[in-house]
């Protein structure tokens, strides 16, 4: 007993012990329990995949801890990896937090300014990079100036990386046998990811040993996605973008196993990929998995074996829902951000519910998770009901939803003073739980399950000198969910077509950020501060009154 109570009396304390919640704990679990379960990479044929049991895996991954001593990595240190999904990142994820390092994946689609401010702001100074990858971050080594290893991961050349060591090597050359794993507090770091979206730099979300667990758990529970070893799952979620939602730490703590894309995350490999691995559930966009469904209709693949999907990172259009339903495959949609780990919501209708009502439930962003606390408020900062009518900015609270930004205190106003996060979109909760977000806050537009700054595109195009006033606003897109839509008003006198902007905004952003359709006016409407009135070009759109110029986003742009 310890501590008092009003009028004096003594807390009762709970007789229960204390454990640690780590990464640690799921390898250990995963190497003890579920050694018979594999992990899948594709290849280019699907006769060439490579495949490995838990209990191999888990062999590697003691060697990985031999490694990280030999290349000097320090307890609490920042270990960049630049890759797709795989087996070797998959090691990654289980050795690096083990070994008390903090796993840094770095978002391979960011622009070039944008990984050499992450690799930077991390303090990386190692950094482990699929073959496949390496030529793309040769061309920015040099501008490293902390990372002293480069850890290629495959046979392929290196791109001309300094300082190279190759993943296969460093594994040989290691002592095989158990690797005496430090001692490591649950309250320690143990996985970092940027996110880009808002203005300005990237910021850094950074997840504790006991935030992965406990989102590793919720993962599991049947009302989430309800993994489990009976499970293979087709991982299309990046694992470069929040811990792939934290598939890999759940299935090495169930035992499900795992089928890595690598890079062949187009609709023919993963379609072949659910059918001969015999795949029973799979993740991604609504972009990757729309691709899918449309190859399923056309090619009508083997999906016997899937019970189910979990799609998030956009809104999840109920069409999509509705055709993988005639294949069988109960599509669910699920909501979160960086800042969340990324589950916050799943939406599974009630058993009950039928017909419509089972719709309208299947369209929301889903009921709220347990632990995860969730409040709206309005303008003045007031919190509204839940009412499924009151309309606010959704804030979240709960063990792993981060409290701020990795050394970053320009992100501070993303947080409440009494702790909550804003997450900046503007929503609805009914009586039950279940959220409906109705709008955004900030600009933002989330094309393909990634942020796009409007701000920052206006910006960039203001620079081009035909440019007097560019004013960016979402545009739905049936494949990518919304395309950012540029409203430029020309300089007195100048001349510039898309073509041209286009290309000037090539060599200032990554090429899925680039505004594909443009539509010239004469001048922004404002509002009565000078500020541009985005919402009046928004109903100029919606009611056909804006004449665009532009088509579909090229295949070499995504």
């Amino acid at each position: 007993m310890s501590g008092n109570l009003p009028g004096g009396k003594a807390v009762l304390e709970g007789l229960m012990q204390d454990a640690q919640l780590t990464v640690g704990e799921i390898r250990r679990r995963m190497a003890r329990c579920y050694g018979d379960r594999e992990v899948v990479t594709l290849q280019e044929a699907p006769a060439r995949s490579t495949r490995a049991t838990y209990a191999e895996v888990a062999e590697r991954v003691e060697r990985l801890g031999r490694v990280l001593e030999r290349l000097g990595v320090q307890r609490g240190e920042r270990v960049g990896t630049f890759g797709w999904n795989s087996q070797r990142h998959f090691e990654l994820y289980l050795a690096i937090p083990s070994f008390g390092a903090v796993l840094h994946t770095i978002n391979i689609r960011l622009f070039p300014e944008q990984i050499e401010y992450i690799v930077g702001h991390a303090e990386n100074r190692v950094v482990f990079i699929d073959d496949s990858l390496a030529p793309q971050l040769a061309k920015l080594a040099r501008r490293f100036s902390r990372v002293e290893h480069f850890v290629v991961m495959g046979d392929a050349d290196d791109g001309g990386l300094p300082n190279v060591s190759r993943y296969e090597d460093l594994l040989k050359e290691a002592d095989a046998g158990p690797y005496d794993w430090p001692e490591v507090d649950e309250r320690q770091a143990a996985a970092l990811c940027y996110t880009s979206g808002t203005t300005g730099n990237p910021k850094g979300v950074l997840y504790s040993h006991r935030s992965v667990s406990l989102h590793s758990t919720a993962v599991c529970m049947t009302d989430a996605v309800g993994l489990s070893r009976e499970d293979r799952v087709v991982a299309v979620v990046p694992m470069f973008h929040v811990n792939a939602w934290g598939l890999p730490f759940a299935a090495a703590m169930t035992g499900a196993g795992l089928i890595m894309p690598n890079r062949f995350v187009a609709a023919a490999p993963l379609a072949r990929a659910i059918a001969d691995e015999r795949a029973t559930l799979v993740a991604g966009v609504p972009t990757v998995l729309g691709d899918l469904l449309r190859h399923a209709d056309a090619q009508k693949p083997d999906f016997s074996s899937l019970r189910g999907g979990i799609c998030g990172g956009a809104a999840v259009p109920r069409t999509l829902m509705e055709g993988f339903e005639r294949h069988g495959v109960r599509l669910l949609q699920a909501w979160g951000m960086t800042e969340t780990s990324p589950l916050c919501t799943v939406a599974r209708a009630p058993e009950e519910a039928e017909g419509e009502a089972h719709w309208a439930k299947r369209v929301t962003q889903g009921r709220i998770m347990p632990w995860v606390e969730l409040r709206i408020a309005d303008d003045d900062g007031r919190h509204r009901e839940w009412d499924g009518e009151a309309t606010g900015e959704i804030e979240v609270h709960g063990p792993w939803i981060a409290s701020r930004y990795y050394e970053d205190p320009s992100g501070d106003t993303q947080f409440t003073e009494d702790g909550w996060l804003r997450t900046g979109d503007i929503g609805s909760v009914t009586p039950d739980g279940f959220v409906q977000i109705t709008d955004r806050a900030k600009d933002l537009i989330k094309s393909g399950g990634e942020w796009i700054s409007s701000v920052a595109v206006e910006g960039e195009l203001m620079e081009h000198e035909s440019v007097l006033e560019a004013a960016v606003i979402a545009m739905p897109d049936e494949r990518w969910t919304e395309r950012p839509l540029a409203c430029v008003v020309l300089a007195d006198g100048a001349e510039a077509d898309p073509i041209v902007l286009r290309k000037h905004l090539a060599g200032r952003m990554a090429g899925w950020q680039v505004p594909d359709v443009f539509a010239f006016i004469d001048e922004v409407p404002k509002t009565s501060v000078g500020k541009f009135d985005k919402k009046v070009l928004r109903k100029r759109l919606a009611d056909g009154e804006l004449e665009t110029i532009g088509g579909k986003r090229e295949k070499s742009d995504a």
